[in-house]
């Protein structure tokens, strides 16, 4: 249990967990991230609690979400992004009490490259997101029926299909397997109900 116990490991488990659940968030489907996400997250909070944290490096940490929204709410803002990964980094590094006040409890190194490749994700996904829910929807709400496309993961009481160049929550009375070729039978406000067309071979 040394292993877990550590400012590195609970740092590590901490960043992934958050980016796993953002996962989840922006893709939802089976449930395998979602899962995933509280397990890496429980880890974290129990290795955390072991451990003694400074306050004022989570304060920066907190801090450091305010410029991060502006970065990405105004993507060409990148001083922004900046700004939030030092803070980031700084607030990292520091989250766990050194051996002396001066000394970081999380190595610098894997505090900046976890940071940084977090925070690029994030940035990239969370811009894709506002701009995808700013853009009027390519299809006619009226004639997604009968529409085909593919699934994205695999569906049955939920997942996603992509109908074009456009992403859409689904559903189905039966398993559908991730990659198959689907029809759109039913649409329930923008959740769609869909089923597998079967292919010639079948």
């Amino acid at each position: 249990m040394n292993f877990f116990i550590d400012p590195n490991v609970a740092y590590l488990l901490l960043v992934i967990g958050v980016v796993v659940g953002i996962m989840a968030v922006f893709a939802p489907g089976t449930g395998v991230l979602e899962v995933s996400a509280l397990f890496l997250l429980f880890l974290a909070g129990w290795d955390i609690s072991q451990q003694a944290i400074n306050v004022w490096a989570l304060v920066l940490l907190i801090l450091g979400v305010i410029p991060f929204i502006v970065a990405v709410r105004k993507s060409r803002r990148l001083i922004f992004l900046a700004i939030a990964l030092v803070a980031f980094v700084i607030g990292s590094a520091y989250l766990f009490q050194g051996a002396t006040w001066y000394q970081p409890g999380v190595n610098p190194i894997l505090a900046f490259i976890a940071s940084a490749i977090a925070s690029g994700y994030l940035w990239i996904a969370g811009s894709r997101v506002l701009e995808s829910g700013q853009l009027r929807p390519q299809h006619d709400l009226g004639k997604l029926i009968g529409e085909e496309g593919e699934a994205r993961t695999d569906i049955f009481d939920e997942g996603s299909v992509q109908i074009g160049s456009e992403l859409w929550s689904a559903r189905s009375d039966v398993h559908i397997s991730e990659g198959s070729k689907i029809r759109v039978v039913k649409r329930d406000g923008f959740i769609l109900e869909v089923e597998l067309i079967q292919s010639r071979e079948d």
